[in-house]
């Protein structure tokens, strides 16, 4: 499969002989028509190749350099593909760099340059590859669509990409398609390797967010050697993947509804060798015709995978059970004195970066409700966990017909979001109650 396609970014050049370059360089320096942010050229025939910040110089010039600042020189166009940046241009944080080739480029369009448009150039962005992914919130001025589409090669060449797109907002189609553009390329394919997996996907149809990574990690760690897991929110595999390769799950159940996120696993199964260890389920987990197979279940679905819960208890093995492992995008609010009791001055400081887990004390009885809450979780985090083992008991009992035993083994954090909303993993261990006889 063929992917990431695009053409090398050029830019045009005067040509001359190498005694004449510098009064060339000179001259063009002058006329603001050199282009600073990449290197002279030197071409195979011996000539020296000196890029402009315009595609055409107008013909005065040309002549000026032929008749009056290097008589008897050879004057031609040249265009260069691929020109290497310039010390200068190496020397500059990627972001000025683009603000600099831009700004020339436009005025050298007849276009003033204003505080508006420097205010309106992105100053960060996605990477995936060779194409950059901006933001929603630049390029908005007018004037920037009287400069497209050539504004986008500017920008591909000023960053050393060949392709560009623009993000927009999630469609609330159910799906989360994302509002993506191309603007510059064949294809939105990309390809990210994560802990030696390899994802690849359409960026204009399919969701990726780079700061799952510590959970993708963190599942690859788990001792699944085994086990069947159900992934009822699988995207392009960010967790069947991790879970198959790494974790050693026997096989997993993935679903998805998202016809282009199908396209994608199925693609990814294949290429990271895991294809016959997982059966794809399109459509709504809701409707899925799967019950008494899992281990383990992986919920990884934000804001909320509640609508996923009574699936997650009718897929749990009947006799065993298993653990659910349900992400949530749960609100905290800053108060005083929110560490936990017992937690010196000197603590203090640390107490929010240390890592967040909530676990049974190791010599409790597995039937013990105590529970110890480390130094770093929330308590609205605790709450929150409190309250969905509460419900999930009540969805196993409703489902299987018989009480279960829940027991809330860890809260793990993946990223904030501001103001004050945590996305958290909950792992939930439910078994069924013996029977008395």
């Amino acid at each position: 499969m063929e992917r990431g396609g695009g053409k090398p970014v050029a830019v045009v050049a005067v040509v001359t002989e190498p005694r004449f370059t510098q009064r060339y360089r000179d001259y063009l320096e002058k006329e603001k028509l050199l282009d600073r942010q990449h290197r002279v050229e030197k071409m195979p025939d011996g000539t020296v190749a000196l890029p402009l910040r315009v595609e055409a110089p107008p013909e005065q010039h040309l002549q000026e350099l032929r008749n009056r600042v290097a008589p008897g020189s050879t004057c031609t166009l040249t265009r260069l593909w691929g020109p290497a940046p310039s010390k200068k241009a190496q020397g500059c944080s990627p972001a000025q760099r683009l603000c600099l080739e831009v700004s020339r480029w436009v005025e050298a369009r007849g276009v003033t340059w204003s505080a508006e448009l420097e205010a309106d150039l992105p100053r960060s962005w996605q990477r995936h590859g060779n194409l950059l992914l901006l933001s929603e919130d630049c390029f908005q001025a007018k004037q920037w669509k009287t400069l497209e589409p050539e504004l986008w090669e500017i920008v591909a060449s000023a960053l050393g990409v060949q392709r560009v797109a623009k993000r927009g907002r999630v469609s609330p189609d159910g799906i989360r398609t994302p509002a993506v553009t191309l603007l510059l390329g064949d294809d939105g394919w990309v390809e990210h390797v994560d802990n030696g997996i390899r994802y690849e996907f359409d960026i204009t149809q399919c969701m990726f967010s780079f700061g799952n990574i510590t959970e993708k990690l963190r599942v690859a760690s788990l001792p699944c050697a085994g086990q069947v897991l159900v992934d009822l929110y699988a995207g392009i595999g960010y967790f069947t993947l991790p879970f198959l390769v790494h974790a050693g799950a026997a096989f997993v159940h993935a679903c998805e509804w998202n016809p282009h996120a199908v396209v994608a696993l199925r693609y990814n199964l294949e290429i990271n060798g895991v294809a016959d260890r997982c059966q794809i389920h399109f459509g709504d987990n809701r409707k899925l015709k799967l019950s008494n197979v899992a281990d383990r279940v992986n919920l990884g679905l934000i804001p909320s995978s509640e609508e996923g819960w009574p699936t997650a208890c009718q897929v749990l093995r009947n006799d065993t059970g298993g653990i659910l492992h349900i992400h949530q995008n749960v609100e905290s609010f800053p108060r005083k004195n929110l560490q936990p009791a017992g937690i010196s001055e000197m603590g203090k400081e640390r107490w929010p970066q240390q890592i967040i887990i909530n676990q049974w004390e190791h010599e409790a009885p597995r039937d013990s409700r105590r529970k110890v809450l480390s130094a770093a979780v929330k308590p609205e985090w605790q709450r929150w966990a409190e309250s969905a083992e509460t419900r999930i008991g009540t969805l196993l009992q409703q489902v299987h017909g018989k009480p279960w035993k829940t027991q809330i083994l860890h809260i793990q954090p993946v990223k904030s979001y501001a103001p004050h909303v945590d996305h958290v993993v909950l792992d939930l261990e439910c078994r069924p109650c013996p029977l008395v006889g």
